[in-house]
């Protein structure tokens, strides 16, 4: 898999124009380097989002870009669609924070999994097929071949959001998105998926960009952390850094509101000891339905 990440330079978004325009990214710069994850933390409506968005080419009609979003010494931003479609789903891929968004539900998994490998890669359905299967296999879905014969509404939806990842992986991405990919799932399944996460980027050396409003996740899994709010990334550091000394006023307010807020030091420093890690602990121990989830 190629080492490849993203670069980011004063990125802006906007619609509408003259006094009806609407500001929502105001100069992002953002490194996002292969084999690390990348934190994206901010309350709702900081421009999180957005930003994952924009580098895939998923921004809304009548968004207006600025800035740079670089990529194997390619300029994102000055792509034409046909063109970008390239790049998506096979190099940049995204993970939603609604697994359903991504699969079709009168569709099986192996249709939907294959469908999408042959569209980039041209291969064969016997190849197709046999990628899938690897894939399901690596982010622990029980039974794979079993798994493939089904429909989305026959998963929960922690084995829902490892399929989504699963699809996401299929054309061997070098970036990978992930937006709230824990929100909707409970305390011991969220653990899990962190888990998988962190062992994707070890293993795979790919560069993850981590979207969610929770800086006790961050604490536990990303490697640097950038602070957004108002669509500005108003810090940016180390896990260590930011949670332990946090230079900025609305960083010291979401890491006061962290339910163990006087463990949080300690919690970067050694994210086993973090609320997160915990969860994760613990879901070693206790079976979810159809396996891990």
């Amino acid at each position: 898999m190629s080492a490849s990440g993203i670069t980011i330079q004063g990125l802006t978004l906007s619609f509408g124009r003259g006094d009806a325009e609407k500001q929502i990214l105001r100069g992002i710069d953002l490194d996002v380097p292969a084999g690390q994850i990348t934190g994206l933390a901010g309350e709702s409506g900081s421009g999180k989002t957005m930003t994952g968005l924009a580098v895939c080419g998923l921004l809304p009609a009548g968004a207006n870009v600025g800035g740079s979003i670089r990529f194997e010494d390619v300029e994102l931003t000055q792509l034409k669609q046909r063109a970008m479609n390239e790049y998506r789903g096979a190099k940049i891929a995204m993970i939603f924070q609604d697994p359903t968004a991504s699969l079709h539900p009168m569709l099986t998994i192996e249709a939907q999994l294959i469908d999408h490998y042959r569209h980039h890669t041209g291969a064969s359905k016997k190849v197709a097929k046999q990628r899938a299967l690897e894939m399901l296999g690596l982010v622990a879905v029980p039974s794979p071949e079993a798994a493939l014969r089904k429909y989305p509404h026959q998963f929960s939806g922690g084995q829902l959001q490892r399929i989504a990842i699963a699809s996401a992986l299929m054309c061997e991405p070098s970036v990978l998105i992930a937006d709230e990919p824990t929100t909707a799932l409970d305390v011991t399944v969220q653990a899990g998926i962190l888990r998988l996460l962190r062992t994707l980027c070890d293993e795979l050396g790919i560069a993850i960009i981590l979207v969610t409003h929770d800086l006790g996740v961050m604490s536990a899994l990303a490697d640097t952390i950038a602070v957004m709010r108002m669509g500005e990334i108003v810090e940016h550091g180390s896990r260590f850094q930011v949670i332990t000394d946090p230079q900025h006023p609305y960083t010291r307010a979401l890491i006061e509101a962290l339910p163990d807020a006087a463990d949080a030091p300690d919690a970067a420093h050694s994210p086993d000891t973090s609320s997160a890690a915990n969860a994760a602990n613990a879901s070693d121990a206790v079976p979810t339905e159809g396996g891990l989830s």
